[in-house]
């Protein structure tokens, strides 16, 4: 389970990631990672004292979104589990104060583990390779 320093709990923080961040779409995933979230006020969440503000930064952050499409509500939370899972072991290659959306498409619910890894990484290491800012839009160079 991810420490609750770590988790994405509002609907503004959510709607930062996808609205402002890049997007990478995998065939059963999309992840969107934004690195506004230290302006978007994502420090007011942790206290002075946490050891993760090293430089008056959060730590990266991630949400989850599994709609119905994917399943019945025990396929869900498989889902869920297995990508809180993946991206927890993955956050500190994240820059810090970066907000991390994943969106789980319909056909993870049939997906083993090391296929929700492979598209997860596929997808980080897509984003991480970006421009954090003014570069090219992502599918640019194709």
């Amino acid at each position: 389970m991810l420490p609750s320093e770590h988790r994405l709990r509002r609907r503004q923080d959510f709607s930062i990631a996808v609205k402002r961040g890049r997007r990478a779409g995998r065939p059963l995933l999309v992840v969107h990672l934004s690195r506004d979230g230290v302006l978007a006020g994502a420090a007011g969440a942790l206290s002075d004292s946490s050891p993760h503000v090293a430089e008056g930064l959060p730590p990266a952050r991630a949400g989850f979104v599994v709609s119905k499409a994917v399943g019945p509500a025990v396929v869900r939370n498989l889902v869920k589990r297995r990508l809180r899972h993946l991206v927890g072991a993955r956050l500190s290659r994240l820059p810090a104060g970066s907000l991390v959306v994943v969106r789980a498409l319909p056909p993870a619910a049939a997906a083993s583990y090391l296929e929700l890894e492979h598209d997860l990484d596929a997808a980080l290491r897509r984003l991480l390779r970006a421009e954090p800012s003014g570069g090219a839009p992502t599918g640019a160079g194709r």
